[in-house]
């Protein structure tokens, strides 16, 4: 009888394995659409620079989500999103460079889809003061069927904050 459970337990543990092997997540660079979302993040970038809020529009979803655009830990519909660039070519001139752009296809993980990733300077002037502001930038989005689903944006505010004139003071002890 100990034969047989120590059998039977091996046995669980072994399949508990496969099992939890099988569900690993799996991340390529080589799959059918990264062509697609690359170009796709490559329009945006152009209808950017060109100050086209109804080109960067036309590139999203109905239901986009957009995150970390805008100050800390919003959320931007697309309707907002395009209100937000609206807002900033009036104000700003972009200029991007040093841009790359990475496909990467997740599956069997919580962020699970096709996604283009990239990095680069997003090089800000005033229209009225003609300050220059470059403003480091990680962006990455899911593209689903040519159209950007969800877009996360990781900035370096500090920088962005401190030259437009804010002091931040660390907090004392």
């Amino acid at each position: 009888m100990k034969r047989l459970k120590s059998t039977l337990f091996l046995v669980v543990i072994t399949l508990t394995l496969c099992i939890s092997n099988a569900q690993e997540p799996k991340v390529s660079l080589e799959f059918d659409n990264g062509k697609t979302a690359t170009e796709t993040i490559k329009k945006y970038v152009t209808a950017l620079q060109n100050a086209d809020a109804e080109g960067i529009t036309a590139l999203m979803n109905k239901g986009a989500m957009v995150y970390g655009l805008g100050g800390g830990l919003d959320s931007l519909n697309t309707t907002k999103h395009k209100a937000y660039w609206i807002n900033s070519l009036a104000n700003y001139k972009h200029s991007i460079s040093n841009d790359l752009y990475l496909p990467v296809k997740v599956e069997n993980n919580w962020n699970e889809g096709e996604w283009l990733l990239t990095w680069g300077v997003n090089t800000l002037e005033n229209n009225n003061t003609g300050i220059v502001t470059p403003v480091p930038y990680h962006i990455a989005s899911l593209i689903v069927d040519g159209k950007i689903t969800t877009m996360r944006y990781y900035l370096d505010y500090i920088g962005l904050l401190t030259k437009q004139g804010y002091t931040v003071t660390p907090p004392t002890k």
